[in-house]
């Protein structure tokens, strides 16, 4: 891992993608992982500051976030890119939160009553931004001033985009998984309006590659 970049955390986008890019099936179902790949993800989160998912896959996954085995530090905080805060007061990410803290972050027109409801159920709130989607420059700026310096990106299709389009992307980890998924409705590693050439999109270089059980896992940096 590279020093982190200047007034912000050092941003790992990792995710388990099928061998025509797909992260989830048109019906929702991201299982691609092998459990050695679930292994290697733990060992990621074990690493970084903080856990990063968006919306959309909370309302479908509704994941705890969980890390398993030892660490060095604290429980990484858990983060929600949340726009209009419906990230339900029930989710697991706020009734497991074993000892770790979750930030959800809402943008400038979130509900108020719905930011009250997440605070009473423990969450913390954060604003970024004034306009309805949460601005994710500014996010990451006052993610950086509280202290984190590491995140692992576990977003889907749109969240991954976000990221990608805004330059906040440090580091990318994809775990191949050999399936063929298929599907115009199906989820992509990027989603969103994309870039419109390539020269224009956004430029990797390798940095290495391991085994997973099945899997094999590419990694990759941003170009500077």
């Amino acid at each position: 891992m590279v020093k982190p970049p200047a007034q912000r955390p050092y941003v790992i986008l990792n995710a388990a993608m099928s061998l025509d890019g797909k992260i989830a099936s048109r019906r929702g179902d991201s299982a691609l992982s092998s459990p050695e790949d679930w292994r290697r993800v733990h060992r990621l989160r074990r690493r970084v500051d903080a856990i990063m998912i968006g919306i959309n896959t909370l309302l479908v996954d509704d994941p705890k976030l969980t890390v398993k085995g030892p660490r060095a530090v604290g429980v990484p905080l858990k983060i929600v890119v949340d726009s209009r805060a419906r990230t339900p007061p029930d989710a697991k990410i706020l009734t497991h939160t074993h000892k770790g803290g979750v930030l959800i972050a809402v943008g400038g027109r979130a509900p108020e009553t719905r930011v009250k409801a997440l605070r009473k159920a423990g969450a913390q709130v954060l604003r970024a931004g004034e306009t309805e989607k949460v601005n994710l420059k500014l996010l990451l700026k006052k993610l950086g001033k509280m202290g984190v310096k590491t995140v692992l990106l576990e977003g889907g299709g749109t969240l991954n985009w976000g990221m990608v389009k805004a330059g906040l992307v440090d580091e990318v980890q994809v775990a191949i998984a050999p399936y063929l998924v298929g599907g115009r409705e199906a989820v992509s590693l990027v989603e969103g309006e994309g870039f419109p050439t390539i020269r224009e999109s956004f430029k990797l270089r390798f940095s290495g590659m391991e085994k997973a059980g099945e899997d094999i896992v590419l990694k990759f940096r941003k170009t500077r």
